[in-house]
């Protein structure tokens, strides 16, 4: 653990966004997608900035690993694919149930215990399944199953109360905001309920990225390290098949990323290096080319981000513009000689 003082909690305040990605369409900007970006050096120093890094707000599920990374320093023995998925936003194929049942089945516990909210899968395909076939909302397809079952699993070892796992001032949970203070460096903004029903805590967009170059930096066999290894590992496990966020880890090695409703990404190299996203408006369309136009900002090939640069727009059927990151986002030029 680190053992410096946590700085303040970020302020909460209206964030001061700023432009992070045109829609064009024939050449003309047809839309503006605002934002914030942050990235992050090897040495911890901000390299680059957009919008506000510093205001107070919610990561959502681009948290999940520093959950999971709490849940392992309490004592959670999972490792592979069932730790990938305790820190997963899924997409409710059969293996995400059948892993959340097995951490389940390890702790001596069903899927009654489960304290998540009912859903359908979360992936648009496997949801459209569900309804054809006339299967109702279940807590077990709903994405954040997993780190539930591992909640539950950790509450269970330590002897903790299970009914009320998600109490913010349950030990698991408090728990879960020492790491987050301790990972991001900083204390808590504000605790409020995420959409799955756990607890969530406002940290900065700069907390966000120092917390996963912190956990993609820490030695072999620290709780951190295990939690990286198993999501790049088993990065279809944290998300699902035609996942961007898995993709992007395919596509650039050693990277950890995690994605967050509303807009989120943060993702993390292993010498620390380190970016983290938000799209004021939530837009996933905008998330994915920025985030990737902010890991070629950290330094990241290019060519591996190609299929990560935006969606097109269509016009008639035909592909006549796209989204495209701001150029400030743009690549640095390398230098004489490099």
């Amino acid at each position: 653990m680190h053992t410096s003082s946590p700085a303040d909690a970020p302020v909460v305040r209206e964030p001061l966004h700023a432009p992070v990605a045109h829609l064009l369409r024939g050449g003309v900007v047809e839309g503006v997608h605002h934002g914030s970006v942050v990235v992050l050096g090897a040495d911890g120093e901000v390299l680059f900035q957009l919008g506000d890094i510093e205001a107070a707000f919610y990561p959502r599920s681009a948290l999940k690993p520093v959950q999971a990374v709490a849940m392992v320093r309490a004592g959670l023995p999972l490792d592979g694919e069932l730790l990938s998925l305790a820190a997963a936003s899924h997409s409710g194929e059969e293996r995400h149930l059948a892993g959340a049942r097995r951490i389940l089945e390890l702790a001596g516990l069903t899927e009654d215990d489960l304290r998540n909210v009912p859903d359908l899968p979360f992936g648009p395909a496997v949801r459209d399944a569900w309804v054809r076939e006339g299967r109702p909302p279940s807590r077990l397809a709903q994405n954040c199953s997993g780190k539930h079952a591992a909640m539950l699993h950790t509450a269970r070892l330590d002897g903790w109360s299970l009914d009320d796992y998600l109490d913010p001032a349950h030990p698991l949970q408090q728990a879960v905001a020492e790491t987050v203070v301790d990972l991001t460096g900083q204390r808590i903004a504000r605790v409020t309920v995420d959409g799955c029903g756990a607890p969530l805590f406002a940290v900065s967009l700069h907390g966000l990225a120092r917390a996963a170059a912190r956990i993609t930096t820490a030695p072999l066999g620290t709780p951190e390290a295990r939690v990286a290894d198993a999501m790049r590992e088993h990065a279809e496990m944290a998300s699902g098949a035609g996942r961007d966020v898995a993709a992007l880890m395919r596509a650039v090695p050693g990277l950890l990323a995690k994605d967050g409703f509303e807009g989120v990404e943060v993702a993390a190299l292993p010498d620390g290096r380190a970016i983290a996203v938000k799209i004021a408006d939530g837009a996933a369309r905008a998330r994915v080319p920025v985030a990737a136009a902010a890991l070629a900002r950290a330094g990241v090939d290019p060519a591996l981000l190609t299929e990560f640069a935006g969606e097109p727009l269509l016009g008639g059927g035909a592909p006549v513009g796209r989204v495209r990151p701001v150029r400030a986002l743009d690549p640095l030029p390398l230098s004489a000689g490099a």
